[in-house]
Protein backbone atom coordinates (compact mmCIF):
# COMPACT_ATOMS: atom_id res chain seq x y z
CA UNK A 1 0.00 0.00 0.00
CA UNK A 2 1.45 2.96 -1.13
CA UNK A 3 2.53 5.92 2.01
CA UNK A 4 0.20 9.13 2.44
CA UNK A 5 1.57 11.80 0.07
CA UNK A 6 2.13 14.67 2.67
CA UNK A 7 1.51 18.25 1.23
CA UNK A 8 4.71 20.14 -0.10
CA UNK A 9 6.45 22.12 2.65
CA UNK A 10 5.62 25.33 0.29
CA UNK A 11 1.91 25.13 0.60
CA UNK A 12 -0.18 26.39 3.56
CA UNK A 13 -0.14 23.42 6.61
CA UNK A 14 -3.10 22.56 8.36
CA UNK A 15 -3.48 20.18 11.55
CA UNK A 16 -5.15 17.23 9.03
CA UNK A 17 -2.04 18.03 6.37
CA UNK A 18 0.53 17.77 9.35
CA UNK A 19 -1.09 14.74 10.71
CA UNK A 20 -0.62 12.71 7.28
CA UNK A 21 2.96 14.28 7.14
CA UNK A 22 3.52 12.62 10.11
CA UNK A 23 1.84 9.18 9.45
CA UNK A 24 4.25 8.72 6.31
CA UNK A 25 7.17 10.59 7.99
CA UNK A 26 8.06 7.21 9.92
CA UNK A 27 9.45 9.98 12.83
CA UNK A 28 9.28 6.93 15.60
CA UNK A 29 7.18 6.13 18.01
CA UNK A 30 6.78 8.94 20.66
CA UNK A 31 7.41 12.89 20.44
CA UNK A 32 8.02 14.98 23.60
CA UNK A 33 8.43 18.44 23.97
CA UNK A 34 10.43 20.17 26.93
CA UNK A 35 9.16 23.45 28.15
CA UNK A 36 9.41 25.86 31.51
CA UNK A 37 5.92 26.88 30.55
CA UNK A 38 2.91 24.85 30.79
CA UNK A 39 0.18 25.30 28.57
CA UNK A 40 -2.48 25.29 30.61
CA UNK A 41 -1.95 25.41 34.92
CA UNK A 42 -4.77 25.28 37.38
CA UNK A 43 -5.24 27.75 40.52
CA UNK A 44 -7.85 28.84 43.20
CA UNK A 45 -9.79 31.20 42.77
CA UNK A 46 -10.82 34.04 45.21
CA UNK A 47 -13.68 31.29 47.08
CA UNK A 48 -11.31 28.75 47.29
CA UNK A 49 -12.03 26.67 43.86
CA UNK A 50 -9.76 25.08 41.46
CA UNK A 51 -9.69 27.26 38.36
CA UNK A 52 -7.90 26.26 34.83
CA UNK A 53 -5.75 29.04 32.97
CA UNK A 54 -4.90 28.70 29.37
CA UNK A 55 -1.43 30.12 29.07
CA UNK A 56 -1.46 32.34 26.21
CA UNK A 57 2.34 32.64 26.01
CA UNK A 58 4.24 32.69 22.47
CA UNK A 59 5.90 29.69 23.15
CA UNK A 60 2.79 27.83 23.77
CA UNK A 61 1.13 29.29 21.06
CA UNK A 62 3.92 28.19 18.47
CA UNK A 63 4.47 24.31 20.08
CA UNK A 64 0.25 23.30 20.82
CA UNK A 65 -0.41 22.63 17.56
CA UNK A 66 2.43 20.29 17.41
CA UNK A 67 0.51 18.82 20.82
CA UNK A 68 -2.15 18.32 18.82
CA UNK A 69 -1.14 16.86 16.11
CA UNK A 70 1.47 14.84 17.57
CA UNK A 71 -0.76 13.62 20.69
CA UNK A 72 2.66 13.57 22.10
CA UNK A 73 4.22 14.45 25.87
CA UNK A 74 4.50 18.50 26.95
CA UNK A 75 6.84 18.05 29.61
CA UNK A 76 6.59 21.45 31.99
CA UNK A 77 7.04 22.99 35.44
CA UNK A 78 4.17 22.73 37.50
CA UNK A 79 4.07 26.24 38.23
CA UNK A 80 -0.36 26.13 39.63
CA UNK A 81 -1.59 26.78 43.22
CA UNK A 82 -3.55 23.73 42.34
CA UNK A 83 -1.19 21.94 39.60
CA UNK A 84 -0.44 18.87 42.28
CA UNK A 85 -4.31 18.44 43.03
CA UNK A 86 -5.03 18.24 39.59
CA UNK A 87 -2.40 15.57 38.49
CA UNK A 88 -3.82 12.04 37.89
CA UNK A 89 -1.15 10.15 37.50
CA UNK A 90 3.03 10.05 37.16
CA UNK A 91 2.42 13.87 37.95
CA UNK A 92 0.38 14.61 35.10
CA UNK A 93 -3.05 14.58 33.32
CA UNK A 94 -4.31 14.63 29.57
CA UNK A 95 -5.22 17.84 27.76
CA UNK A 96 -8.20 17.67 25.84
CA UNK A 97 -7.33 20.83 23.25
CA UNK A 98 -9.16 21.73 20.54
CA UNK A 99 -10.54 17.89 20.06
CA UNK A 100 -7.42 16.20 19.98
CA UNK A 101 -5.25 15.21 23.45
CA UNK A 102 -1.91 14.56 24.55
CA UNK A 103 0.00 14.34 28.28
CA UNK A 104 0.97 17.16 30.25
CA UNK A 105 3.68 15.92 32.48
CA UNK A 106 4.66 18.59 35.47
CA UNK A 107 7.89 18.97 36.84
CA UNK A 108 8.06 19.74 40.34
CA UNK A 109 10.13 22.24 41.98
CA UNK A 110 10.35 24.43 45.56
CA UNK A 111 10.20 27.74 46.31
CA UNK A 112 13.97 28.01 46.56
CA UNK A 113 14.32 25.99 43.64
CA UNK A 114 12.55 27.88 41.40
CA UNK A 115 14.65 31.23 43.02
CA UNK A 116 17.83 30.29 41.94
CA UNK A 117 16.52 28.50 38.55
CA UNK A 118 14.20 30.83 37.15
CA UNK A 119 14.64 34.01 38.86
CA UNK A 120 18.34 33.74 39.07
CA UNK A 121 19.85 32.13 36.17
CA UNK A 122 17.15 31.76 33.73
CA UNK A 123 15.93 35.44 34.07
CA UNK A 124 18.75 37.43 36.11
CA UNK A 125 21.30 36.21 33.78
CA UNK A 126 20.36 34.53 30.61
CA UNK A 127 17.47 37.16 29.98
CA UNK A 128 19.14 40.35 30.11
CA UNK A 129 22.38 38.80 28.30
CA UNK A 130 20.07 37.64 25.17
CA UNK A 131 18.30 40.89 25.29
CA UNK A 132 20.57 43.91 24.80
CA UNK A 133 17.94 46.49 26.23
CA UNK A 134 20.41 47.92 28.72
CA UNK A 135 19.56 45.53 31.89
CA UNK A 136 22.89 44.37 33.11
CA UNK A 137 22.79 40.44 33.48
CA UNK A 138 23.66 38.99 37.26
CA UNK A 139 25.93 35.74 37.18
CA UNK A 140 25.68 33.77 40.44
CA UNK A 141 27.16 30.58 40.95
CA UNK A 142 24.07 29.25 43.15
CA UNK A 143 21.69 30.17 40.77
CA UNK A 144 23.96 28.44 38.25
CA UNK A 145 23.81 25.27 40.64
CA UNK A 146 20.10 25.13 40.64
CA UNK A 147 19.92 25.39 37.15
CA UNK A 148 21.62 22.21 36.51
CA UNK A 149 20.43 20.39 38.96
CA UNK A 150 16.96 21.37 37.50
CA UNK A 151 17.89 20.56 33.55
CA UNK A 152 18.86 17.45 35.51
CA UNK A 153 15.50 17.25 36.79
CA UNK A 154 13.83 17.59 33.51
CA UNK A 155 15.68 15.38 31.45
CA UNK A 156 14.76 12.46 33.87
CA UNK A 157 11.45 13.27 33.46
CA UNK A 158 11.78 12.98 29.94
CA UNK A 159 13.70 9.34 30.26
CA UNK A 160 10.52 8.10 32.06
CA UNK A 161 8.40 10.04 29.39
CA UNK A 162 10.15 7.89 26.90
CA UNK A 163 9.47 4.71 28.33
CA UNK A 164 10.25 1.88 26.18
CA UNK A 165 10.78 4.04 23.18
CA UNK A 166 14.85 4.10 22.82
CA UNK A 167 14.91 7.11 19.95
CA UNK A 168 12.22 9.44 21.10
CA UNK A 169 12.12 13.08 18.93
CA UNK A 170 12.73 15.68 21.89
CA UNK A 171 11.55 19.41 21.00
CA UNK A 172 13.66 21.20 23.99
CA UNK A 173 12.06 25.04 24.48
CA UNK A 174 14.09 27.95 24.83
CA UNK A 175 16.76 29.19 27.55
CA UNK A 176 15.50 27.50 30.55
CA UNK A 177 16.99 24.22 29.47
CA UNK A 178 20.34 24.66 27.47
CA UNK A 179 21.82 22.00 29.19
CA UNK A 180 19.07 19.15 29.12
CA UNK A 181 20.06 18.53 25.69
CA UNK A 182 23.25 16.79 26.98
CA UNK A 183 21.63 15.18 29.84
CA UNK A 184 19.53 13.70 27.20
CA UNK A 185 21.62 12.37 25.14
CA UNK A 186 23.63 10.74 27.49
CA UNK A 187 20.47 8.72 28.49
CA UNK A 188 19.04 8.78 25.43
CA UNK A 189 21.85 8.20 22.90
CA UNK A 190 19.68 7.64 19.72
CA UNK A 191 17.31 10.07 20.58
CA UNK A 192 16.29 13.01 17.79
CA UNK A 193 16.82 16.30 19.82
CA UNK A 194 15.84 20.02 18.80
CA UNK A 195 16.59 23.10 20.74
CA UNK A 196 14.67 25.82 20.15
CA UNK A 197 16.03 29.37 21.41
CA UNK A 198 12.33 31.43 21.10
CA UNK A 199 14.70 34.55 22.39
CA UNK A 200 17.34 36.09 20.09
CA UNK A 201 21.06 34.81 20.46
CA UNK A 202 23.50 37.81 21.42
CA UNK A 203 26.10 39.08 19.31
CA UNK A 204 29.54 36.67 20.48
CA UNK A 205 31.08 40.12 22.33
CA UNK A 206 27.96 40.21 24.75
CA UNK A 207 27.99 36.17 24.94
CA UNK A 208 31.35 36.47 26.14
CA UNK A 209 30.58 37.75 29.40
CA UNK A 210 28.80 34.53 30.96
CA UNK A 211 31.53 32.80 32.70
CA UNK A 212 29.65 29.64 31.76
CA UNK A 213 29.31 30.38 28.10
CA UNK A 214 31.62 26.93 26.92
CA UNK A 215 28.93 24.74 29.61
CA UNK A 216 26.12 26.45 27.68
CA UNK A 217 27.33 25.65 24.55
CA UNK A 218 28.42 22.44 24.63
CA UNK A 219 24.89 21.67 26.27
CA UNK A 220 23.39 22.76 23.52
CA UNK A 221 25.39 21.27 20.84
CA UNK A 222 24.29 17.86 22.31
CA UNK A 223 21.46 18.69 19.75
CA UNK A 224 20.79 17.27 16.75
CA UNK A 225 19.57 20.99 15.20
CA UNK A 226 19.77 23.94 17.15
CA UNK A 227 16.70 26.34 16.07
CA UNK A 228 16.54 29.59 16.01
CA UNK A 229 14.50 32.65 15.10
CA UNK A 230 16.28 34.48 12.53
CA UNK A 231 19.13 34.21 10.36
CA UNK A 232 20.78 36.86 12.36
CA UNK A 233 20.53 34.83 15.64
CA UNK A 234 22.05 31.75 13.72
CA UNK A 235 25.06 33.31 12.56
CA UNK A 236 25.36 35.28 16.09
CA UNK A 237 25.02 31.65 17.85
CA UNK A 238 27.62 30.13 14.68
CA UNK A 239 30.22 32.95 16.07
CA UNK A 240 29.67 32.76 19.69
CA UNK A 241 30.22 28.80 19.04
CA UNK A 242 33.66 29.49 17.01
CA UNK A 243 35.09 31.67 19.63
CA UNK A 244 34.33 29.77 22.80
CA UNK A 245 34.72 25.77 21.67
CA UNK A 246 37.16 23.39 19.33
CA UNK A 247 34.57 22.74 16.64
CA UNK A 248 34.92 22.55 12.94
CA UNK A 249 31.97 24.99 11.24
CA UNK A 250 30.52 24.24 7.65
CA UNK A 251 29.10 27.86 7.02
CA UNK A 252 28.31 26.61 3.30
CA UNK A 253 25.79 23.95 5.20
CA UNK A 254 25.40 26.22 8.81
CA UNK A 255 26.88 22.64 10.64
CA UNK A 256 28.74 22.65 13.32
CA UNK A 257 31.13 19.63 14.08
CA UNK A 258 31.94 19.56 17.98
CA UNK A 259 33.39 16.35 19.55
CA UNK A 260 32.71 14.31 16.15
CA UNK A 261 28.13 15.43 17.14
CA UNK A 262 27.27 16.81 13.93
CA UNK A 263 24.44 20.14 15.04
CA UNK A 264 22.97 21.94 12.23
CA UNK A 265 21.75 25.49 13.02
CA UNK A 266 18.47 26.31 11.35
CA UNK A 267 16.35 29.64 11.43
CA UNK A 268 12.75 28.78 12.16
CA UNK A 269 10.33 31.91 12.27
CA UNK A 270 8.05 30.85 15.01
CA UNK A 271 4.28 31.28 14.39
CA UNK A 272 0.51 30.95 15.00
CA UNK A 273 -1.63 28.28 14.18
CA UNK A 274 -4.18 29.25 11.04
CA UNK A 275 -6.56 29.70 11.04
CA UNK A 276 -6.95 31.01 14.13
CA UNK A 277 -8.89 28.82 16.72
CA UNK A 278 -9.74 31.85 19.21
CA UNK A 279 -10.60 34.08 15.70
CA UNK A 280 -13.41 31.36 14.78
CA UNK A 281 -14.58 31.68 18.59
CA UNK A 282 -14.63 35.29 18.44
CA UNK A 283 -17.63 37.79 17.93
CA UNK A 284 -17.33 39.96 14.90
CA UNK A 285 -15.27 42.64 14.62
CA UNK A 286 -17.58 45.64 14.87
CA UNK A 287 -19.65 43.50 17.75
CA UNK A 288 -15.95 43.40 19.84
CA UNK A 289 -15.81 46.95 18.59
CA UNK A 290 -19.09 48.03 20.44
CA UNK A 291 -18.60 45.49 23.53
CA UNK A 292 -14.14 46.89 24.05
CA UNK A 293 -15.43 50.57 24.17
CA UNK A 294 -18.04 49.82 26.18
CA UNK A 295 -16.40 47.81 28.92
CA UNK A 296 -13.78 50.87 28.92
CA UNK A 297 -16.37 53.34 29.10
CA UNK A 298 -14.95 55.04 26.13
CA UNK A 299 -17.63 56.61 23.28
CA UNK A 300 -18.10 54.18 19.94
CA UNK A 301 -16.01 56.68 17.69
CA UNK A 302 -13.04 57.21 19.58
CA UNK A 303 -9.75 56.15 18.08
CA UNK A 304 -8.54 52.73 19.77
CA UNK A 305 -4.99 51.93 19.89
CA UNK A 306 -3.94 48.53 21.42
CA UNK A 307 -0.59 47.20 23.18
CA UNK A 308 -0.82 43.39 24.65
CA UNK A 309 2.57 42.49 26.21
CA UNK A 310 4.13 40.60 28.85
CA UNK A 311 4.83 43.68 31.55
CA UNK A 312 8.34 42.98 30.66
CA UNK A 313 11.36 45.52 30.26
CA UNK A 314 11.85 44.03 26.37
CA UNK A 315 8.89 45.38 25.35
CA UNK A 316 9.21 48.94 25.37
CA UNK A 317 5.81 49.70 26.82
CA UNK A 318 7.57 53.02 28.18
CA UNK A 319 8.33 53.85 24.62
CA UNK A 320 4.97 53.04 23.40
CA UNK A 321 3.40 55.60 25.93
CA UNK A 322 5.89 58.53 25.33
CA UNK A 323 5.18 57.80 21.10
CA UNK A 324 1.43 58.66 22.31
CA UNK A 325 2.23 61.80 24.44
CA UNK A 326 4.10 62.91 21.80
CA UNK A 327 1.48 62.22 18.61
CA UNK A 328 -1.38 64.38 21.01
CA UNK A 329 1.51 67.18 21.49
CA UNK A 330 1.78 67.19 17.86
CA UNK A 331 -1.65 66.83 16.82
CA UNK A 332 -3.84 68.21 19.81
CA UNK A 333 -6.71 66.81 16.97
CA UNK A 334 -6.09 63.34 18.56
CA UNK A 335 -7.02 64.67 22.07
CA UNK A 336 -10.38 62.80 23.73
CA UNK A 337 -10.69 61.17 19.89
CA UNK A 338 -7.98 58.79 20.28
CA UNK A 339 -7.20 56.37 23.26
CA UNK A 340 -4.58 53.58 23.42
CA UNK A 341 -4.69 50.67 25.76
CA UNK A 342 -2.23 48.73 26.94
CA UNK A 343 -2.99 45.06 28.28
CA UNK A 344 -0.15 44.18 30.58
CA UNK A 345 0.23 40.76 32.00
CA UNK A 346 2.28 41.23 35.10
CA UNK A 347 5.18 39.36 34.89
CA UNK A 348 8.14 37.79 37.10
CA UNK A 349 7.38 41.08 40.29
CA UNK A 350 9.37 38.99 42.15
CA UNK A 351 12.70 40.75 39.95
CA UNK A 352 13.68 44.11 41.31
CA UNK A 353 14.33 45.00 37.42
CA UNK A 354 10.63 44.60 36.76
CA UNK A 355 9.36 46.05 39.79
CA UNK A 356 11.30 49.25 38.29
CA UNK A 357 9.61 49.15 34.81
CA UNK A 358 6.14 48.36 36.28
CA UNK A 359 6.62 51.98 38.47
CA UNK A 360 8.41 53.53 35.21
CA UNK A 361 5.22 52.63 32.73
CA UNK A 362 3.02 53.43 35.94
CA UNK A 363 4.18 57.04 36.46
CA UNK A 364 4.55 57.58 32.76
CA UNK A 365 1.01 56.73 31.86
CA UNK A 366 -0.21 58.77 35.11
CA UNK A 367 1.60 61.65 33.86
CA UNK A 368 0.49 62.11 30.27
CA UNK A 369 -3.25 61.65 31.54
CA UNK A 370 -2.71 64.00 34.03
CA UNK A 371 -1.56 65.98 30.84
CA UNK A 372 -3.74 65.57 28.45
CA UNK A 373 -6.93 63.99 30.30
CA UNK A 374 -9.99 65.88 30.69
CA UNK A 375 -13.23 65.07 32.33
CA UNK A 376 -13.96 61.26 31.76
CA UNK A 377 -10.79 61.35 29.12
CA UNK A 378 -7.69 59.61 29.47
CA UNK A 379 -5.73 58.83 27.12
CA UNK A 380 -3.60 56.10 28.31
CA UNK A 381 -5.20 52.73 29.61
CA UNK A 382 -3.36 50.75 31.66
CA UNK A 383 -4.83 47.21 32.33
CA UNK A 384 -2.28 44.98 34.39
CA UNK A 385 -4.10 41.64 34.20
CA UNK A 386 -3.74 38.13 32.90
CA UNK A 387 -6.28 37.69 30.40
CA UNK A 388 -7.70 34.77 28.42
CA UNK A 389 -6.60 34.24 24.37
CA UNK A 390 -10.46 34.72 24.00
CA UNK A 391 -10.21 37.94 25.87
CA UNK A 392 -7.20 39.21 23.73
CA UNK A 393 -8.65 38.39 20.19
CA UNK A 394 -11.51 40.87 21.33
CA UNK A 395 -9.19 43.61 21.90
CA UNK A 396 -7.34 42.88 18.88
CA UNK A 397 -10.51 43.05 16.89
CA UNK A 398 -11.32 46.18 18.39
CA UNK A 399 -8.67 48.46 17.93
CA UNK A 400 -7.83 50.45 14.81
CA UNK A 401 -4.32 49.90 15.34
CA UNK A 402 -1.96 47.40 17.18
CA UNK A 403 1.23 48.94 18.36
CA UNK A 404 4.06 46.28 19.03
CA UNK A 405 7.08 48.53 20.30
CA UNK A 406 9.55 45.67 21.57
CA UNK A 407 13.23 47.03 22.15
CA UNK A 408 14.45 43.80 21.51
CA UNK A 409 12.04 40.53 20.71
CA UNK A 410 12.86 36.76 19.13
CA UNK A 411 9.52 37.06 16.62
CA UNK A 412 6.47 38.76 19.08
CA UNK A 413 3.93 36.65 18.23
CA UNK A 414 1.23 39.42 19.44
CA UNK A 415 1.83 40.97 15.77
CA UNK A 416 1.25 38.25 13.89
CA UNK A 417 -2.03 37.33 16.19
CA UNK A 418 -3.06 40.54 15.33
CA UNK A 419 -3.24 39.70 11.66
CA UNK A 420 -5.04 36.73 12.32
CA UNK A 421 -7.91 38.19 14.33
CA UNK A 422 -8.97 40.59 11.58
CA UNK A 423 -10.43 38.82 9.24
CA UNK A 424 -12.06 42.36 8.40
CA UNK A 425 -8.77 43.43 6.71
CA UNK A 426 -8.93 46.36 8.32
CA UNK A 427 -6.70 47.94 11.21
CA UNK A 428 -2.99 48.67 10.95
CA UNK A 429 0.21 47.33 12.13
CA UNK A 430 2.34 49.28 13.92
CA UNK A 431 5.66 47.25 14.58
CA UNK A 432 9.32 47.85 16.46
CA UNK A 433 12.32 46.61 13.84
CA UNK A 434 14.11 44.99 16.65
CA UNK A 435 11.52 42.06 16.44
CA UNK A 436 11.83 39.45 14.57
CA UNK A 437 8.23 39.41 13.22
CA UNK A 438 9.23 42.78 11.27
CA UNK A 439 11.25 40.26 9.11
CA UNK A 440 8.25 39.04 7.23
CA UNK A 441 5.67 41.50 8.67
CA UNK A 442 6.58 44.21 5.53
CA UNK A 443 3.45 45.60 5.39
CA UNK A 444 3.22 46.86 8.89
CA UNK A 445 4.61 50.46 9.92
CA UNK A 446 8.57 49.56 10.89
CA UNK A 447 9.55 51.34 13.36
CA UNK A 448 12.86 52.63 15.78
CA UNK A 449 11.00 52.23 19.32
CA UNK A 450 13.62 54.55 20.81
CA UNK A 451 12.86 57.05 18.08
CA UNK A 452 9.91 58.77 19.97
CA UNK A 453 9.20 61.39 16.97
CA UNK A 454 9.36 58.62 14.71
CA UNK A 455 7.11 56.69 16.41
CA UNK A 456 4.50 59.27 16.64
CA UNK A 457 4.56 59.67 13.06
CA UNK A 458 3.65 56.25 12.49
CA UNK A 459 0.90 56.45 14.94
CA UNK A 460 -0.47 59.71 12.57
CA UNK A 461 0.08 57.82 9.86
CA UNK A 462 -2.07 54.73 11.07
CA UNK A 463 -4.70 56.71 12.29
CA UNK A 464 -5.14 58.37 8.89
CA UNK A 465 -4.24 55.74 6.46
CA UNK A 466 -7.02 54.91 4.35
CA UNK A 467 -9.20 51.48 4.36
CA UNK A 468 -8.03 50.94 0.90
CA UNK A 469 -4.62 51.12 1.74
CA UNK A 470 -5.14 49.07 4.75
CA UNK A 471 -6.54 46.23 3.02
CA UNK A 472 -4.31 46.01 0.76
CA UNK A 473 -1.59 45.90 3.29
CA UNK A 474 -3.65 43.68 5.84
CA UNK A 475 -4.58 41.39 2.89
CA UNK A 476 -0.89 40.52 2.10
CA UNK A 477 0.16 40.02 5.77
CA UNK A 478 -2.37 37.73 6.47
CA UNK A 479 -1.13 35.96 3.28
CA UNK A 480 2.09 35.91 4.64
CA UNK A 481 1.03 34.73 8.03
CA UNK A 482 -1.52 31.89 6.48
CA UNK A 483 1.40 30.25 4.57
CA UNK A 484 4.17 30.82 7.06
CA UNK A 485 1.76 29.64 10.11
CA UNK A 486 2.63 27.43 13.00
CA UNK A 487 1.97 23.96 11.24
CA UNK A 488 4.79 25.34 8.66
CA UNK A 489 7.10 25.76 11.57
CA UNK A 490 6.50 22.52 12.91
CA UNK A 491 6.61 20.67 9.74
CA UNK A 492 9.92 22.29 8.49
CA UNK A 493 11.40 21.56 12.30
CA UNK A 494 9.76 17.97 11.91
CA UNK A 495 11.36 17.61 8.55
CA UNK A 496 14.78 18.33 9.51
CA UNK A 497 14.42 16.25 12.53
CA UNK A 498 13.28 12.98 10.25
CA UNK A 499 16.67 13.72 8.15
CA UNK A 500 18.81 13.10 11.06
CA UNK A 501 16.64 10.53 12.54
CA UNK A 502 16.76 8.62 8.84
CA UNK A 503 20.30 9.49 8.44
CA UNK A 504 21.25 7.99 12.49
CA UNK A 505 19.22 4.97 11.23
CA UNK A 506 20.98 4.03 7.90
CA UNK A 507 24.11 4.66 9.91
CA UNK A 508 23.55 2.11 12.42
CA UNK A 509 22.59 0.00 9.66
CA UNK A 510 25.74 0.17 7.40
CA UNK A 511 27.35 -0.24 10.85
CA UNK A 512 25.96 -3.32 11.39
CA UNK A 513 25.85 -4.85 7.84
CA UNK A 514 29.91 -3.82 8.01
CA UNK A 515 30.32 -5.74 11.65
CA UNK A 516 28.34 -8.76 9.54
CA UNK A 517 30.57 -8.91 6.89
CA UNK A 518 33.84 -9.01 9.42
CA UNK A 519 32.37 -11.91 10.85
CA UNK A 520 32.29 -13.86 7.79
CA UNK A 521 35.38 -12.92 7.24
Amino acid sequence: MPATVAAPIGTTSTEDRMKDWLRSSRMGDRVIVLANREPLSHDYDAGGRIVTRASTSGLVTAVEPIMRTCSGVWVAHGSGAADRRTATEHDGLVVDSGGAQYRLRRVWMDADEEHGYYDGFANEALWPLCHQVHVRPVFRTDDLNTYWMINGRFAVAVLEEAGASPSPLVLVQDYHFALAPRMIRERLPLSTIVSFWHIPWPSWQAFEICPWRGQLLEGLLASDIVGLQTPADCRNFIEAVERTLEVHIDRDESVVTYAGHRVAVRAYPASIAWPSRNAARTPEVEVCRREIRRELHLPLGVRLGVGVDRLDYTKGIEEKFLAVERLLDCYPEFRESFVFVQVAEPSRQRLKAYRDVRRRITETADRINLRFGTGNYRPILLIEDHHSAADVQRFLRAADLCFVGSLHDGMNLVSKEFVGARDDERGVLVLSAFAGAARQLTDALIVNPYDVDGAAQALLQALTMTPQEQRQRMRRMRTQVAEFNAHRWAQEILADARRVHHARELTASASCDEQWTMCRG
